[in-house]
Parts: C-alpha cells; sequence; structure tokens
C-alpha cells in the first residue's frame, strides 16, 4: 500500500506530465465529490475525505508542507459539514434545506474573508524575509495566492453549512486558480480549474433551483 501511494509510483503520462496513482485518484474522486454536492448528495463528504487524505499524503511526499496543513483545515470541515448534513432533512437522497444567507451574514463573510486575506498575503510577501532559510526566494503572486487559500476556507465553510454563496466563493477561486495556474505555466492544474469552474457554476444553478422550487412548492402548500 506505501509503495501504491508512492508520488514515483506512475499510473501514465499526460501532456508530459508524470501522473502518480495517488494524484489521479485522489483528483478523481476530488471531481466527483463537487458533482456530488452540487447535487445536495451527503455521499459527497466520505469521497471527498478519501480525496483529502490521499491529498495530504501526495503534498507531503513533494514537500509542500503549507498545502498539507491546508488538508487538515479541508478534513475537519468535510467531517464537520458531513456531521451537519447527515442531521438535515432530505427527499429522496437530497438534503432539501440549502439557503442563501442573511445580508449581514453575507457582509461579514466577506468583509472577515478579505482582512485575513490581506494579512496572510502580507506575510507570505515577506516570508522570505522572515524565514530565508525556508522560503529563499519572493512569494509568486502572494496576495492573490492569500486570497484564494482564504476564499478556499471560507466557501469550504460555508459549503458545509448549506450556504448557496459558497459556490460563488468557489467560482472566483477557479476563476483565478485557472488563470494563476496558466501564467505560472502549470498547464494540467490550470486545465483542472476550467473543469472545477464548469461544475461550481452549475453547482450554484442547480442549488439556486432548488430554493426557488422549496419556496414555490411552500407557496403552493400555504
Amino acid at each position: 500500500m506505501v509503495n501504491f501511494l508512492s508520488v514515483d509510483n506512475i499510473a501514465f503520462t499526460v501532456l508530459r506530465y508524470p501522473m502518480s496513482y495517488v494524484e489521479f485518484i485522489g483528483t478523481v474522486l476530488y471531481l466527483y465529490s463537487v458533482w456530488l454536492i452540487a447535487k445536495r448528495n451527503t455521499l459527497t463528504w466520505p469521497v471527498g475525505i478519501v480525496s483529502v487524505l490521499l491529498y495530504m499524503i501526495l503534498f507531503y511526499q513533494i514537500r509542500l508542507y503549507s498545502d498539507t496543513i491546508e488538508q487538515v483545515y479541508y478534513l475537519g470541515a468535510s467531517v464537520y459539514g458531513w456531521w451537519v448534513w447527515n442531521k438535515s432533512p432530505k427527499d429522496n437522497g437530497k438534503i432539501v434545506d440549502v439557503m442563501y444567507g442573511n445580508s449581514t451574514d453575507l457582509v461579514l463573510w466577506a468583509v472577515l474573508t478579505a482582512f485575513i486575506s490581506i494579512i496572510f498575503g502580507f506575510l507570505m510577501s515577506r516570508i522570505y524575509v522572515f524565514l530565508p532559510a525556508i522560503f529563499p526566494e519572493a512569494a509568486s503572486f502572494p496576495y492573490l495566492d492569500a486570497f484564494t487559500t482564504i476564499m478556499s476556507f471560507s466557501a469550504m465553510w460555508l459549503m458545509a453549512r448549506k450556504r448557496t454563496e459558497s459556490w460563488v466563493y468557489w467560482i472566483i477561486v477557479d476563476a483565478i486558480g485557472m488563470w494563476l495556474y496558466f501564467v505560472k505555466d502549470v498547464r494540467f492544474i490550470s486545465l483542472l480549474y476550467v473543469t472545477l469552474l464548469i461544475m461550481a457554476v452549475n453547482g450554484f444553478r442547480m442549488w439556486h433551483k432548488a430554493i426557488q422550487n422549496s419556496a414555490v412548492f411552500s407557496k403552493e402548500a400555504a
């Protein structure tokens, strides 16, 4: 099993990029979890947890320790989301109480996300000064990278809370990520973000439609 999860265990090569089994399976499961969450299917969380664990193993092996620690957050948020969604009312296996947050919550999350992003971006822009032995060169796009990271954290938490605006966060993150990885010449990941962007737009559409249908049903029942 250890050898199977090694980054040196290559499944195939695509666009001259050697794809390991751990990265390939993790990516497939991640895309599947996004598809499931758009369908409001609780199975999204256990599938996502396996994907997170595989990415954690992957990032640790290639010494991307910040990304490894980031997966710890996603793991905790996924466990919490699974717990919350399991308690939610369901219809044919789909949760039915997705919603929009109130205006106060929307403003609070936006301000909090922006504030933490600025602080984190500043730290990342100076990290080569603070820890030159670990980070010998200045970060690329430190504020933009920090913004997408914090937005991803916010989106994950809002998703666990069944808030539809979480999809808007993901759309912004995926659009920026698509451009950022293309500029950094990591074309395969950029292509992955194109797929994620399409899935996020579709997820928002499906959740918004579910809210509209629920409102119509409530009016008819009244």
